[in-house]
């Protein structure tokens, strides 16, 4: 048996990259997941792939996450379709890099919309659900730039900073709902961005990495399906970073 057999995930920006690599791991552990991103042709090829490689059960549902409408929408399609709403991954993000007298008031709202105004929404709906069921998992994707600052991510930085205050808060209030609430941390992870990277870039980050590697993303998605699970119900409010030793 699955660690997750019988549970509802959704796993918002999980049409590709990092989130899909998320979604396959809780498929492959037992859970039901909902496939969430912008548009319903990205969601359908990313269940219909992530069908075939694990056979579980995929709900592909296209959301605009930044409007609370949509957002509820998708939530009780969840839970009408599959059961329940157990597990929250809260990973969609967008970048939107320039220096900060660069970066213009439309660069900085698309970020802290998408990346942090969603997690609230999303939540909040979420929540209600598994506040009525008494069981819950809520893991919130953030980055090292939100623990240590980036150059040209302002509008990324306090967004990422910001899902850890909501991590530490949340945790507070929906624990005595045994809900944990817990962030993941993820450092130079492999994926399309970084094989693109000039190599005097890659290789300056490598040397910063305690381990001289880039990160792999089935090993964020392991840790994302451990703080989903069971096992880790005494983890709440937690922050964790993944990243080789780059940030510590």
């Amino acid at each position: 048996m699955g660690s997750h057999d019988g549970k509802t995930a959704i796993v918002t920006g999980s049409a590709r990259g990092l989130g899909k690599a998320m979604a396959r791991r809780l498929l492959l552990d037992g859970a039901k997941v909902v496939i969430s991103a912008t548009t319903q042709a990205g969601v359908e090829k990313a269940a219909e792939e992530l069908r075939a490689q694990t056979g579980g059960v995929v709900l592909p549902i296209a959301c605009n996450i930044t409007v609370a409408d949509e957002v509820e929408a998708m939530v009780k399609r969840a839970f009408d379709e599959l059961g329940s709403v157990d597990i929250l991954v809260n990973n969609a993000g967008i970048t939107r890099d320039k220096s900060f007298m660069k970066m213009t008031e439309e660069n900085w709202d698309a970020v802290i919309d998408t990346d942090l105004k969603s997690v609230f929404l999303v939540t909040r709906a979420a929540a209600k659900y598994m506040r009525e069921a008494g069981w819950g998992r809520v893991i919130n994707i953030t980055s090292m730039s939100g623990q240590m600052g980036n150059f040209g991510q302002t509008n990324y930085s306090a967004a990422k900073a910001g899902i850890i205050g909501l991590t530490k808060t949340l945790s507070i209030e929906l624990g005595p709902k045994n809900i944990t609430v817990n962030a993941v941390s993820p450092g130079l992870i492999e994926s399309d961005m970084t094989a693109a990277m000039p190599k005097e870039a890659y290789d300056a980050n490598i040397a910063a990495i305690v381990l001289h590697r880039v990160g792999k993303p089935e090993e964020v998605a392991s840790l994302v399906s451990y703080l989903a699970s069971e096992d880790a119900g005494f983890i709440t409010g937690a922050t964790i970073n993944i990243n080789g030793g780059m940030y510590r």
